[in-house]
């Protein structure tokens, strides 16, 4: 067994064609894999998710107003980053399964082919947003009072997408070759750092301006620099680490470059329709009114600390079940995903229940009027129970069926019911019958129901498994 992720990375690559580098399925070898990816995995989600609460709490000591801006203006980054999510969980695919068979050369040009792409994207989307950040803002709320702290907010926080984008892409070759302690490292500190300056920044402590929602912006731009910085000065600086590649070794491959779009345009396709309609639901949803819209800006904060676990299963399952098929190892990979499946049951029963108990108590942290408080607390009820079907069909979709190759019918899927369903009933429930917050939410999350079913269905099908490395 190679052990990955600790000494030097000449340890990684050599003369390996003949060693197995999956070991055979037994339950302690494969939690040992799933867990060595995982567990900083969800250290790191869950350190970002930290931010995003700190975040809430403080933007939301300002008032509930200023809380509805920021969230608004999170749903059009969040627009901007899963496009970009998409496309590198595409070049992932070929990452994992050519690091399986320690293949550098062709990992390195997957690599600048996602420095090119990211580039590609994300200048135009900051000059959108940058020049059209009203009109963007007032889809989702039509107070003047949030248009307006929405719009100083995100005409700083835009210039964070770049960056972003980059750091992303270290952290997802990161995962991919299993070397995640010192990113994980560097990102707690630029965590930590943006919480610290998020309080001085806000309400203007230790002689720095009192700046608001603009406070914000400011603090998550300046603590993404310095991350970036931080992760490449790690990344070059370590000796022989395989993202340390010089600009001769990100040669852009025309040919490679055709596979990965190939694979990887329906991902991309996949989560900007996906996070549109999502977007488009949370403006809905604003049509109740900017409380409304306070209210699941937390209550989708809450529950991603939650949903950090289903990202660490997730992305672990996806190195485990994309080396296997790297190797060619298809009846591995799917005993590894039906022992994946099962770890999620457990997983959903858990947090449900432990969502449920604590809410009380993360209710009371917010200064919210009465009516709001228990319109918090009876729609952090209703996501509790979504969890279930909601990770399912994540663990599904990123853990599973895309490390196979199966990014189409991932796309037909996903994109599909939340287009054809989710926001028809988004829009009925709201518009239409004008039920309250919680009743939405519930009608809306059926479509996530209807995905896990016929997820188990592809499952067993065995359709989803793809072999891309020749073996």
């Amino acid at each position: 067994m190679i052990k990955r992720g600790q000494g030097n990375c000449p340890l990684f690559f050599g003369e390996m064609e003949n060693e197995t580098i999956i070991p055979e399925l037994n339950n302690e070898t494969f939690n040992r894999e799933l867990l060595k990816v995982a567990v900083p995995i969800v250290i790191q989600q869950l350190i970002m998710v930290c931010v995003n609460l700190a975040d809430t709490v403080m933007v939301g000591k300002l008032s509930e107003y200023a809380l509805a801006a920021v969230g608004a203006a999170n749903q059009i980054y969040f627009v901007v980053i899963d496009c970009v999510f998409g496309f590198l969980s595409g070049c992932a695919v070929f990452a994992v399964q050519y690091w399986g068979i320690r293949d550098l050369k062709a990992l390195r040009k997957i690599l600048g082919i996602a420095y090119v792409m990211v580039v590609a994207f994300t200048i135009p989307m900051v000059a959108v947003i940058y020049f059209f950040a009203p009109q963007l803002i007032g889809i989702f709320a039509k107070e003047a009072e949030v248009v307006l702290l929405g719009t100083e907010y995100i005409r700083i926080a835009c210039f964070t997408y770049l960056i972003a984008g980059f750091t992303f892409i270290i952290s997802y070759y990161s995962r991919a070759i299993a070397l995640l302690k010192w990113p994980t490292v560097i990102n707690a500190f630029a965590v930590g750092l943006n919480v610290i300056l998020n309080y001085c920044l806000i309400f203007g402590k230790f002689g720095l301006p009192e700046l608001g929602v603009k406070g914000a912006a400011y603090a998550t731009l300046i603590a993404r620099s310095i991350e970036l910085v931080s992760v490449m000065l790690y990344v070059y600086l370590s000796k022989n680490h395989p993202l340390g590649a010089k600009l001769k070794d990100l040669k852009f491959d025309i040919t490679l470059y055709v596979r990965v779009v190939k694979t990887a345009l329906p991902v991309v396709l996949n989560e900007f329709l996906w996070v549109l309609s999502f977007t488009l639901t949370f403006a809905i949803y604003g049509k109740i009114s900017a409380v409304a819209l306070a209210v699941v800006q937390v209550a989708m904060t809450i529950t991603d600390i939650f949903q950090t676990i289903y990202v660490g299963l997730s992305n672990g399952g996806a190195v485990v079940i994309g080396q296997a098929l790297g190797q060619g190892k298809r009846d591995l990979a799917f005993s590894y995903s039906k022992r994946l499946v099962n770890i999620s049951w457990v997983t959903n029963i858990l947090t449900t229940v432990l969502l449920i108990l604590i809410r009380g108590s993360i209710a009371s942290i917010y200064s919210f009027e009465p009516e709001t408080t228990t319109l918090l607390l009876r729609t952090l009820v209703v996501f509790a129970l979504a969890i279930t079907p909601k990770m399912f069909t994540f663990v599904f979709i990123c853990g599973i069926f895309r490390p196979g190759g199966d990014t189409m019918w991932c796309f037909y899927l996903d994109v599909g019911l939340n287009w054809l369903l989710q926001v028809p009933l988004a829009y009925l429930s709201v518009v239409v019958l004008k039920w309250p917050l919680e009743y939405c939410i519930a009608l809306v999350a059926l479509a996530d129901l209807v995905k896990a079913v016929f997820c188990y269905v592809r499952l067993y099908s065995k359709k989803w498994i793809n072999v891309f490395t020749g073996r």
